[in-house]
C-alpha cells in the first residue's frame, strides 16, 4: 500500500513539473513570471512548499485532490476547497503549519453539504464573470490573481502592485451580479519579503 502511494505522489509531482515555471507562471497556464514581483528564488521557494503541501494532503486522503486548493505566496499558505468534518479542517490546518518555511496559514475550507449543480454553476458563473473583468480592467494585472467562489462568495489571492490596484480588484468583485460577499488575501509588492529589483 505505501508502494502505490509512493508511486501516485511520484506520478503528480512528475506531472506538475513537466511544464516549465517559466511557460505557467503562479497562477496559471501561459502567464509569464516576469509578471509574478517576487524574486525567482521566492517563486521557486512558494513553488516547492505547495507541492509539498500537495503532496502531504494527497498521502492523507486522495479526495484532496479534487475537493482541496491550496497557493502559497511569499511563504504564507492559502487553503480553499470542501471537507466532509471540522476535524479534517483542523488537521489540514495543523498540516500547513509544518511546511517548512510556511510564515502563515489562512484556511478557507468549507464543510460539504449535499451537492447542488444550480448553486455550483452559479458559482462557476461568478468565477468566469469576474475573470472575464479582471483581464479586460487596464488597471488589473489579471495573471497575479486566483479566484475561487463557493456559495456566491469570492475568494481572491494574489499580489497587488499598489494600493489601487487591490482596491480596483475588490470592486469588480462587488460588481459581479449575485455575489454576496468577497474575501480577500491580497498582498502588496511592498509587503512581499523579497521583490524583484
Amino acid at each position: 500500500m505505501k508502494y502505490k502511494k509512493f508511486l501516485l505522489l511520484i506520478f503528480f509531482v512528475t506531472i506538475n513539473g513537466c511544464v516549465g515555471a517559466s511557460s505557467t507562471g503562479v497562477f496559471g497556464t501561459g502567464v509569464s513570471v516576469a509578471m509574478d514581483p517576487r524574486t525567482i528564488g521566492t517563486q521557486i521557494d512558494d513553488s516547492l512548499m505547495q507541492k509539498n503541501l500537495r503532496a502531504k494532503l494527497i498521502l492523507m486522503d486522495k479526495s484532496y485532490l479534487l475537493n482541496v486548493k491550496s497557493k502559497v505566496l511569499d511563504g504564507r499558505i492559502f487553503i480553499t476547497g470542501k471537507v466532509d468534518t471540522v476535524e479534517e479542517k483542523l488537521k489540514i490546518t495543523k498540516l500547513g503549519w509544518e511546511i517548512k518555511g510556511a510564515r502563515s496559514v489562512k484556511n478557507d475550507l468549507k464543510i460539504k453539504e449535499e451537492f447542488n449543480f444550480k448553486q455550483t454553476a452559479k458559482d462557476v458563473l461568478i468565477t468566469s464573470q469576474l475573470r472575464t473583468a479582471l483581464i479586460t480592467n487596464k488597471i488589473i494585472k489579471s495573471a497575479n490573481y486566483e479566484i475561487d467562489t463557493y456559495k456566491k462568495i469570492i475568494y481572491i489571492y494574489g499580489i497587488s502592485q499598489n494600493e489601487e490596484e487591490r482596491a480596483e480588484v475588490i470592486n469588480e468583485a462587488k460588481k459581479v451580479l449575485d455575489v454576496e460577499d468577497v474575501v480577500t488575501s491580497i498582498l502588496l509588492v511592498e509587503d512581499l519579503r523579497v521583490i524583484k529589483n
